[in-house]
C-alpha cells in the first residue's frame, strides 16, 4: 500500500507533465504548417546536401 501513496501522485504528476508539454507546443506553433513540412522533405536542395 505503501509504493501506490508514492506511485499515484508520481503518475499524476507525469500526466500533467505530458498535457503541459502538449499545450505549450500548441501555443507556440509547432503544429500550424503540416503539408509545409511534409512537402519540403520531397525537395531537393542542393544546398543541403553534405558535400
Amino acid at each position: 500500500m505503501t509504493i501506490f501513496v508514492m506511485l499515484a501522485p508520481m503518475s499524476v504528476f507525469l500526466g500533467l507533465l505530458g498535457v503541459g508539454a502538449f499545450w505549450w507546443t500548441l501555443s507556440h506553433g509547432q503544429y500550424d504548417d503540416p503539408e509545409g513540412d511534409a512537402a519540403r522533405i520531397l525537395v531537393e536542395d542542393p544546398d543541403d546536401c553534405p558535400l
